[in-house]
């Protein structure tokens, strides 16, 4: 059962029937897009903090009243979500920051936090009955659209950007998705993934344009609140590319102030490379948007036009957060250290919000005595070549135990 009203066009305000089959605005076009609405006194009535006491699920699967689509068949899909949530132990002295955590949804099936969306997108084309979906990806989201399609016997056509990582490749093609790889940047992956779904019909997990994808995001904050005592953090920092992840963390701790579960919504940071900020730039220069150039390592949040920019900003303002650009040279330094702090294996993009906290403890914005949570968001085994150029290079010798000790010895 869903507990859905319907849809709201983030641009006009225009509102719509839960049924009625769409996923952009009829008046805005494109640019539209819908937030689902949902029915927050239908769902007080089953879902306050003695709900998540009884429930056993320890899946994103747990939030079923808040996710928009049918979740019936949930339980034969990957478990996706419950990552945990660390304590900083050692990578606090970086920052002065002493209650720093660290949400690792690298360990999801897929090694990315985009499997939420994914099991929200399987979803939809089970309820739909539709048997292939389709969308554009710089990789994480393509990699687990395949990976939780093909464990329920769904077909997948992924459209990549030429750039898109080998691990990632690699991922898509085992789990048996027809990948079309696009000479150009992922603006051109991105268009013909829609004239390819507008002309066959297949279900569109891109998103940007898909609602219920958004639904599917937000458990990241959900499982934050739950699993920090409902004790919400002063900040979130996630880094961004397209602007679904951060639209999701903010929604999420939207629903839960609204069933009264929570009491605030925390200040979010949202954090961009400085080779592709689109959105930071429009919030330095109060512009609205333009193409960016995608010049970073951060494969993964590479996104020169961002298709979800309405609730991106949102995010960020309604909840009086900030905008923050970071190098590559401080995503690579910050992989190191959640690597060799911390033990967690971050990708570029992953490891791009703690960059992003570093930085605003630098310029004053995130106060040593607050709390905040990062999110890694995807795993460093999706982008093996970067991580080498974050880790360093091993040291090669002889079979010989006086080279050794030598070596030891400086």
């Amino acid at each position: 059962m869903t507990y859905i009203e319907g849809f709201r066009c983030t641009l006009c305000g225009r509102e719509y029937g839960k049924d009625e089959g769409i996923f952009t605005c009829r008046s805005c076009g494109e640019k539209g897009i819908l937030d689902v609405v949902f029915d927050y006194t239908a769902i007080k009535k089953i879902m306050g903090r003695e709900y998540f006491i009884r429930n056993r699920d320890l899946s994103m699967f747990r939030y079923s009243p808040l996710i928009s689509v049918d979740l019936s068949r949930s339980s034969e899909f990957l478990r996706v979500g419950w990552t945990p949530v660390y304590k900083a132990n050692r990578i606090m002295a970086h920052t002065g920051i002493k209650n720093l955590y660290i949400k690792d949804d690298g360990i999801n099936p897929t090694a990315s936090l985009k499997d939420r969306a994914s099991a929200v997108a399987v979803a939809g084309a089970i309820e739909t009955k539709n048997h292939t979906i389709a969308c554009s990806s710089t990789g994480n989201a393509a990699s687990s659209l395949a990976g939780n399609a093909a464990r329920m016997g769904l077909r997948t056509v992924i459209f990549v950007p030429e750039r898109a990582p080998e691990g990632k490749l690699a991922q898509l093609l085992l789990f048996g998705a027809r990948v079309i790889v696009v000479r150009g940047d992922y603006g051109d992956a991105f268009n013909l993934s829609k004239a390819a779904i507008d002309k066959w019909g297949w279900y569109n997990r891109n998103a940007a344009i898909n609602p219920h994808l958004v639904e599917g995001k937000k458990t990241v904050a959900l499982e934050i609140a739950e699993q920090l005592g409902w004790n919400v953090p002063d900040w979130v920092a996630v880094s961004v590319g397209d602007g679904c992840t951060i639209a999701g963390v903010y929604k999420g701790f939207f629903d839960l102030l609204q069933l009264g579960i929570t009491d605030r919504i925390p200040r979010i940071l949202g954090v961009q490379s400085d080779g592709c900020s689109p959105f930071v730039t429009a919030a330095i220069n109060h512009e609205l948007l333009r193409k960016a150039e995608e010049n970073t390592i951060a494969d993964s949040i590479s996104v020169g036009i961002p298709r979800n920019p309405v609730k991106a900003m949102n995010a960020v303002e309604k909840s009086k957060g900030e905008w923050v650009a970071v190098s590559d040279q401080h995503i690579l330094k910050a992989m190191n250290l959640l690597g060799k702090e911390e033990g967690i294996f971050a990708e570029p993009a992953g490891a791009t919000g703690y960059a992003g906290v570093e930085a605003a403890v630098e310029m004053g914005i995130i106060k040593p005595g607050e709390s905040v949570c990062t999110i890694v968001t995807g795993n460093g085994l999706k982008d093996v070549k970067n991580v080498m150029k974050a880790a360093g290079k091993p040291i090669y010798m002889e079979p010989d135990m006086k080279e050794l000790e030598k070596y030891m010895d400086e």
